[in-house]
C-alpha cells in the first residue's frame, strides 16, 4: 500500500495528524512487540507489523515542521497513564491508543480525502479484530 500525503489537509491539522499518527504506531509497535518477544506469536506480531507499516503519511516533513511537542499542553504523565498492573493492561490501553488514533485520523480525512478516511477505518476495525483475538485466546 502506497504511503499517503497530507498535502490536501489545512495546514493547521497537521499537527493533529502528525500526534496521532505517531500515537497509533506507537500503541501498534508495543502490543507487536509483546506479541513477538514475550508470546513467540509470529502470526500475530507480522500482522501488527503490516499494519503499523500502512500507518504511513507523506511527505513527512509537512508533519514534522508542525510538531511541537515540547509545548504539548498535556505532555506531562498523568496518574491514569501509570496505571498499569499487568501485561494485559499494557495491552488494552495500546489497542484503544491505536483505535482511538486512527478514528480521529479517519474523521479528520473526511474533510478533504475519502480514501484516506477509509484506509484510517479500516486499520481501526482491524485493530479491533486483533484485540479480541489477542485477548480471548
Amino acid at each position: 500500500m502506497a504511503a499517503a500525503t497530507t498535502n490536501i489537509l489545512p495546514p493547521e491539522l497537521y499537527r493533529v495528524v502528525d500526534a496521532n499518527l505517531n500515537r497509533l504506531k506507537e500503541g501498534i509497535r508495543v502490543i507487536e512487540d509483546c506479541a513477538r518477544y514475550v508470546h513467540n506469536n509470529k502470526i500475530l506480531s507480522s500482522k501488527l507489523k503490516t499494519l503499523r507499516h500502512q500507518c504511513r503519511i507523506e511527505p513527512l516533513e509537512l508533519l514534522l515542521v508542525s510538531r511541537d511537542s515540547i509545548n504539548d499542553v498535556l505532555r506531562p504523565t498523568t496518574e491514569s497513564e501509570m496505571n498499569r498492573t499487568d501485561l494485559r493492561s499494557i495491552l488494552i490501553a495500546n489497542y484503544k491508543r491505536g483505535q482511538e488514533s486512527s478514528r480521529v485520523l479517519e474523521e479528520l480525512y473526511k474533510i478533504t480525502d475519502p480514501a484516506m478516511s477509509e484506509r484510517f477505518k479500516q486499520i481501526r476495525y482491524e485493530l479491533y479484530a486483533l484485540e479480541k483475538e489477542n485477548l480471548l485466546s
